[in-house]
């Protein structure tokens, strides 16, 4: 699985106007129920803040990634908000945040193998300072798309290293 097939236009958001945590999930999630990737929108929302409430999903570098497992997911997705100013969000460096991935996957076994990639896929990208920000300046969908999609040598994972990761060996919260 690439960026290429996770990442869809539909849920993806640049300049979205929230002041906070509750409006930008509320927004996410909204995405999430047009494009078809959740069945209940309220009950998807529940579990995320479920996750939220074990620790925080601010990653640093004005940058969220709030998850959880919910039994709404129809399909995995990722939703991608570019807020025009930082709101506040618990996160590992104190900083809000201005870009919020939330990922949408299902809570049986192999739901959590796919979180667990999406995690690790997005971790390593936003590892990139380019990539951080190509995405709090991303003016539109097209660029948020191409912060993930350029290729950046630092960041390319080789197959070696996917073959690395033993799924049975992780936990996820």
């Amino acid at each position: 699985m690439g960026f290429t097939e996770v990442l869809n236009p539909k849920t993806i958001a640049t300049h979205l106007k929230v002041n906070s945590k509750a409006e930008a999930l509320e927004a996410l999630a909204a995405l999430f129920a047009a494009a078809e990737v959740i069945t209940d929108k309220g009950a998807f929302i529940k579990d995320v803040y479920e996750r939220e409430e074990l620790g925080a999903t601010g990653i640093g570098n004005y940058i969220a990634i709030p998850h959880g497992k919910s039994e709404s997911v129809i399909t995995p997705g990722v939703a991608i908000a570019v807020l025009d100013h930082e709101i506040q969000w618990e996160s590992l460096d104190g900083t809000g945040a201005k870009v919020i991935i939330l990922f949408a996957v299902g809570a049986d076994h192999k739901a959590a193998d796919e979180h667990l990639r999406l995690l690790t896929m997005f971790s390593k990208r936003l590892g990139d300072d380019a990539v951080v920000s190509g995405l709090i300046e991303a003016d539109t969908v097209d660029d948020v798309l191409r912060a993930f999609t350029d290729e950046t040598p630092a960041v390319l994972e080789t197959p070696e290293e996917e073959a690395e990761l033993n799924l049975d060996e992780l936990s996820i919260m």
